[in-house]
């Protein structure tokens, strides 16, 4: 697993660390956990979406990743 460096502002550094207390999640947690919200998959994750959406539509490979495209950004939007 990659390893981050970032910087925050002291005041959003500690409400980080007080939601992550509250939840009893770790600050990793947190954040790997508001990037999937965000809309952000990994390479698998998208390849085991186009493939569910290639069996479950009887789609072509482009068909298949213009849907994956659009409802990525979907997801993104909410």
């Amino acid at each position: 697993m990659a390893r981050l460096t970032i910087s925050l502002p002291d005041g959003l550094h500690q409400a980080l660390k007080e939601a992550a207390a509250r939840r009893r999640r770790t600050i990793g947690d947190l954040i790997e956990e508001s990037l999937g919200l965000y809309g952000l998959k990994d390479d698998e994750t998208v390849a085991a979406l186009l493939e569910r959406a290639r069996r479950n539509a009887a789609m072509d490979e482009p068909e298949a990743l213009e849907l994956a495209v659009s409802e990525t950004r979907a997801a993104r939007r909410r």
